[in-house]
């Protein structure tokens, strides 16, 4: 089975309206690592027992968005070459190009299965093209993307729409969601989850609240049903500052148990 390894980038230069999301990393790591839980996931996998996990802590990421990118894209590289499976925190979501670059570089263009309340698609936003609303444009202008299919997304406007018809990407619309609407995707897949995708009363420590999202039962029912295997997954968008009670850092390091033991149960790719 593969090893993953669990690295954060605590970076949130590329955020629009408030800065906050790189104290995410920090945050779900010490929810993951609280006695309060336990390292059991819902398929029954547990991190330290059964499924080969390394968490290595977060990346030395600078103001420098080119320097950053090219150091998630050298850690990338190394855990590919290792035959390892990148587990990365945001941050914002700007990290998810770097990341899916280097899976694309190693693997060839990947299946994404992307949670979000926002396709994150501008062309460019406020006039930052590396913008944490833009990381889904690089990579389908990269080529990066076989398939890239949005769940949760509530707030397409024109400018979205019509980038989603230019690349091809395939919405499940949140009225008369059902978690088998989401198709079940082929290797090698990538897994990038917006925690502002849930719905903000079960994820509320996010920069950018949307009601009517995904519930985490509905996300974890999706995730469960995909069974090509997984050559990188993120969780990101977490902003400590905006959380209640911790929920949402709780929240992310269920997610880490329940993608590492996806991760686990779906083997490695082979092409």
């Amino acid at each position: 089975m593969p090893a993953i390894r669990l690295f954060g980038l605590p970076t949130d230069i590329n955020s629009s309206f408030e800065r906050g999301a790189a104290g995410g990393p920090a945050a779900v790591r010490a929810a993951l690592w609280s006695d309060r839980g336990n390292m059991a996931s819902e398929l029954g996998g547990e991190i330290g027992a059964d499924i080969a996990f390394t968490d290595d802590g977060d990346l030395p990421l600078t103001e420098n968005s080119a320097h950053d990118d090219a150091a998630i894209r050298r850690h990338v590289a190394m855990l590919c070459e290792d035959g390892e499976v990148p587990l990365a925190l945001g941050g914002d979501h700007a990290v998810t190009f770097p990341l899916v670059e280097a899976a694309a570089t190693c693997f060839g263009p990947v299946n994404i299965l992307h949670f979000d309340a926002h396709p994150d698609l501008y062309d460019d936003f406020a006039g930052n093209p590396r913008s944490h609303a833009s990381p889904f444009a690089r990579i389908c202008e990269g080529g990066h993307a076989k398939r890239l299919v949005q769940a949760g997304i509530r707030t397409l406007n024109h400018h979205c729409r019509e980038q989603a018809a230019r690349f091809g990407v395939e919405i499940v619309p949140m009225a008369g969601f059902a978690p088998d609407k989401v198709p079940v995707l082929e290797g090698p897949l990538y897994i990038s989850i917006d925690l502002d995708g849930i719905d903000p009363s079960e994820a509320p420590g996010v920069a950018h609240p949307e009601p009517g999202g995904l519930t985490v039962r509905e996300v974890l029912a999706v995730l469960h049903r995909q069974t090509a295997p997984i050559v990188g997954a993120d969780i990101v968008e977490h902003h400590p500052g905006r959380d209640i009670g911790g929920v949402t850092a709780i929240l992310g390091a269920k997610l880490v148990r329940e993608l590492a033991a996806l991760i686990d149960r779906n083997g490695p790719y082979r092409p």
